[in-house]
């Protein structure tokens, strides 16, 4: 017998979540319950308060430029407090949303440093790294969301390819490697779906010789899965998403995905490719250039099958991840035992849930998750040591280290 999943998270009498994996249950924690509330809509991590956050890290002027586009005749002031719970007050003090700083923000990376958009030009069909390393253009688009995404779709026209010839009734034709349509919906449906609550990465672009690869933080939201998402919609962030509608960037909810499909299909290339590895998200678009389509499409075929059977391997049962949960959940005992700070605690337990399988770590890897000073690396590198979490690596040079399995 086969059962949908719900669209809501349910609790037993005594308040508990648990979460199907293979064949088995996992009792959820609180943190692991927000994601999954987060994920199913039934609350929105956009709506969340923003610590330290005041109206005055908000951009006003680009607030009065908003409600003039839509047509709001009062102050910005009071667009903010009276709109979308983006300003409330709670016991006599303004909260700023998530969703507020990101589309109004005067610095939204203040907040939430790893919230831009990054752009990678490849040269070549893969990507190499060391002596091979072929990346040829690196660039990163911040500032509030709408700024982000037009440098972004503007960037990718000026960095893909377009061929010219003399077409029927000696009338000159453009062909685009990408259509306009195409590169502005993968880059609009990454930053109006992802998740804003992985703080621990961003948006990436990824140009190839013969695809464009958008990897965003999080995974399918809600209902919507790879073999649906063509016809179904969901919102993880719906104040962002009707904002970009705002700005003509999201045409009618829902039909982004249908009408990329039906433009690809139109020109002989196949649907887009959706797939979720670990926690991204990564949209796959073929060239439209003749030179490359072969190759690329037998490149994303042994693609998906590795993925595919990445994700196999993942849902079944992995000791390596049995061990990283037993050393978060462990650290979490530590600090309700009174033997680790909150702040020392809640560091380990970032750097453990940014750790992938086999990932080797050092100071500067702490740095970039934690995105503080070398100082606070060296201290929680220090206290993952002495709780045993991580363990030292041989033959990786000083001061490397990878999670200790044997938990």
């Amino acid at each position: 017998m086969h059962i949908e999943a719900s669209p809501l998270l349910h609790a037993n009498q005594a308040d508990e979540a648990f979460l199907r994996v293979g064949d088995k249950s996992k009792k959820l924690e609180f943190n692991d319950r927000m994601t999954l509330m987060y994920a199913k809509g039934v609350r929105y991590y956009e709506d969340e308060p923003v610590a330290d956050a005041t109206i005055d890290d908000l951009d006003l002027d680009f607030v009065r430029s908003y409600c003039k586009r839509i047509e709001y005749t009062k102050s910005p002031e009071e667009y903010v407090r009276e709109n979308k719970k983006f300003v409330t007050v709670k016991d006599g003090k303004d909260q700023v949303s998530v969703a507020a700083i990101l589309l109004f923000g005067k610095n939204p990376q203040l907040f939430f440093p790893r919230a831009f958009i990054r752009f990678i030009r490849y040269d070549g069909t893969e990507a190499k790294v060391g002596k091979d390393m072929n990346v040829v253009k690196d660039v990163i688009f911040e500032g509030h969301i709408l700024e982000q995404v037009e440098k972004a779709v503007d960037f990718i026209k000026i960095q893909m390819k377009e061929k010219t010839y003399l077409g029927h009734d000696s009338i000159f034709v453009t062909e685009e490697e990408y259509s306009e349509f195409v590169r502005t919906e993968i880059v609009v449906n990454a930053a109006t779906h992802r998740d804003y609550g992985i703080k621990g990465t961003d948006i990436q672009i990824k140009m190839f010789d013969d695809r464009l690869e958008v990897d965003s933080p999080g995974t399918f939201a809600g209902m919507v899965k790879k073999e649906n998402i063509r016809y179904t919609h969901f919102s993880r962030n719906p104040k962002i998403a009707a904002f970009l509608k705002d700005y003509g960037y999201v045409k009618e909810y829902g039909e982004g995905v249908d009408r990329m499909c039906k433009e690809l299909e139109a020109i002989g290339l196949p649907d887009p490719v959706f797939n979720n590895s670990t926690f991204i998200l990564k949209t796959t678009v073929m060239s439209a250039d003749r030179d490359q389509r072969n190759a690329g499409n037998a490149r994303i075929e042994s693609e998906n099958a590795r993925i595919g059977e990445e994700n196999a391997r993942i849902e079944t049962s992995n000791p390596w991840i049995d061990a990283k949960n037993a050393w978060i959940e462990h650290i979490r005992s530590l600090h309700e035992k009174g033997m680790m700070t909150a702040i020392t605690s809640t560091a380990i337990i970032a750097v453990l849930e940014d750790l992938r399988e086999n990932q080797v770590i050092g100071t500067q890897d702490v740095q970039k998750i934690l995105d503080c000073k070398e100082t606070k690396a060296l201290r929680i590198i220090t206290e993952m040591k002495k709780a045993e979490v991580i363990v030292a690596v041989t033959g990786q040079g000083k001061g490397r280290y990878i999670l200790n399995d044997k938990s």
